[in-house]
C-alpha cells in the first residue's frame, strides 16, 4: 500500500488529527507503509533456464510485453502498476469489468516493443510472456540481462509461454499456467488474490475432467490447432510442450501434431492431411474489434473450404470448426480455464454443458 493511502487508514482508525502530519507520526506511518510493502517478501523466481532474481518488496512500475501479461495483472489486482504494454489487447480483447483499465495503459509498442523504449521507460520490472515462441513474428533486438540490470528492469517470464519448449515433458493440464499466476502474485504481493483465481480455474477444469472421466482416450476427437497468421503456405503446428496442447488435452480432444516434442514446428499440408482431424480450430490473432476478428475467421475459413489439400478434409466436409482466437489457446492466462470449457463443449456437448 502506498504511503498516502497508508496514511489514510491510519487517520479513520485513530481518528487523529496528527496521525498523517509531521514529526514521529508521519515517521511511524512510512514506516507501516515500508512494512505493507515488504510483506511476503523477499521472493526469488526463476527464468526459463533456473537463474534465480530476487524481490526485496513489490515492484511499483510494470511493463508487460503483450496483452496476457497485462490481463493477468489485472486480474490479480495489480492493474495500476501497469506503466506500458506490447501487443496492446484490442476491443473486445480484455473481460469487461478490465476493459477500460487495460485501455488506459500507455501502448510502447503495437507489437514487440523496442529495445530503446523499453529500457527507457522508468519501469522497475518486465513481465515476458515470449522468450522462445517462435510464431509471433520478429522480436527484434531485445535488451540483454546486463541492459535490463542497467536500466534498474527485473526481467521475469510467464513460463508456461515463454519456456514452453524448454519444457521436459509433455504438457497435458494447466498447472504451468497456475504456476505462473501463483509466482507473479508472490512477486506483486497479490498472493491471495493468485490463490483464489487459481483454485476457480481448477474447478471449472475439474468439471470437464469429471464429465470426461470415462471416455477412452481413442474415442477423444482428434483436434488440429490451424494458425491462421502463421501463414498458409506452410502450417505452423502446435506440439506438445505448447500450452495449447494441455487445452486440447484437457478439453478431452487430442492434438494431432502432439506427437511433436517442442512448441511450435513447421509441417506440410500433406501432414494436416494424413492426420485429417474430427475438428479444426480456426486460430486468428485479435484484429481489434468483434467485426474485424469475424471477419478473420470467415477468410480462415474459407481458404481451409477451396484450398485444394484441405478441401476434402473430414472436418471441413462437416463444418466443425471452432472459432477462438489463437491467444486464448496458446498463451496461458486465467481464462485458459474457460477455454477449456469451451472446447470441451464443441467436442462433448452431451457431457460438458
Amino acid at each position: 500500500m502506498r504511503p498516502r493511502a497508508w496514511c489514510g487508514v491510519l487517520a479513520a482508525v485513530a481518528l487523529s488529527a496528527t496521525a498523517c502530519g509531521g514529526g514521529d507520526g508521519k515517521k511511524a506511518d512510512d514506516a507501516g507503509a515500508a512494512a505493507a510493502g515488504r510483506a511476503g517478501f523477499p521472493v526469488s523466481v526463476g527464468d526459463c533456464m533456473g537463474a534465480k532474481t530476487t524481490f526485496e518488496s513489490a515492484p511499483r512500475r510494470i511493463v508487460t510485453s503483450n496483452a496476457a501479461g497485462l490481463e493477468l495483472l489485472l486480474w490479480l489486482g495489480a492493474g495500476d502498476k501497469v506503466v506500458g504494454t506490447g501487443f496492446p489487447p484490442g476491443k473486445g480483447a480484455l473481460p469487461g469489468e478490465y476493459a477500460g483499465a487495460g485501455a488506459k495503459v500507455p501502448v510502447l509498442g503495437r507489437t514487440v516493443i523496442s529495445k530503446e523504449k523499453l529500457l527507457g521507460s522508468g519501469a522497475d520490472l518486465y513481465v515476458d510472456s515470449f522468450s522462445s515462441m517462435k510464431n509471433m513474428g520478429k522480436m527484434g533486438d531485445a535488451p540483454t540481462a546486463e541492459e535490463f540490470k542497467a536500466a534498474g528492469i527485473r526481467h521475469v517470464f510467464l513460463k508456461s509461454s515463454a519456456c514452453a519448449s524448454m519444457n521436459k515433458s509433455p504438457r497435458t493440464d494447466l498447472s504451468g499456467v497456475e504456476a505462473d499466476i501463483e509466482e507473479l502474485g508472490k512477486v506483486t504481493g497479490t498472493s491471495k488474490r493468485a490463490g483464489e483465481l487459481v483454485a476457480g480455474m481448477r474447478r471449472k477444469t475439474g468439471e470437464v475432467r469429471d464429465a470426461l472421466k470415462d471416455v477412452p482416450e481413442d474415442k477423444r476427437p482428434t483436434y488440429f490447432l490451424f494458425d491462421f497468421d502463421a501463414g498458409t503456405k506452410q502450417p505452423m503446428a502446435v506440439c506438445n510442450r505448447q500450452v495449447a496442447n494441455a487445452v486440447i488435452t484437457q478439453a478431452g480432444g487430442r492434438n494431432v501434431f502432439a506427437d511433436c516434442d517442442g512448441d511450435f514446428k513447421p509441417v506440410g499440408w500433406e501432414d494436416v492431411v494424413a492426420k485429417n482431424p474430427d475438428f479444426i480450430q480456426l486460430a486468428v490473432r485479435n484484429r481489434g474489434s468483434e467485426e474485424a476478428n469475424a471477419k478473420a475467421f470467415d477468410e480462415a475459413a474459407e481458404f481451409l473450404k477451396s484450398f485444394p489439400a484441405t478441401k476434402d478434409l473430414k472436418a471441413v466436409q462437416d463444418g466443425r470448426f471452432l472459432r477462438i482466437r489463437s491467444e486464448q489457446t496458446t498463451i496461458g492466462g486465467v481464462r485458459s480455464a474457460d477455454t477449456v470449457r469451451e472446447i470441451a463443449h464443441t467436442l462433448h456437448p452431451d457431457r460438458v454443458k
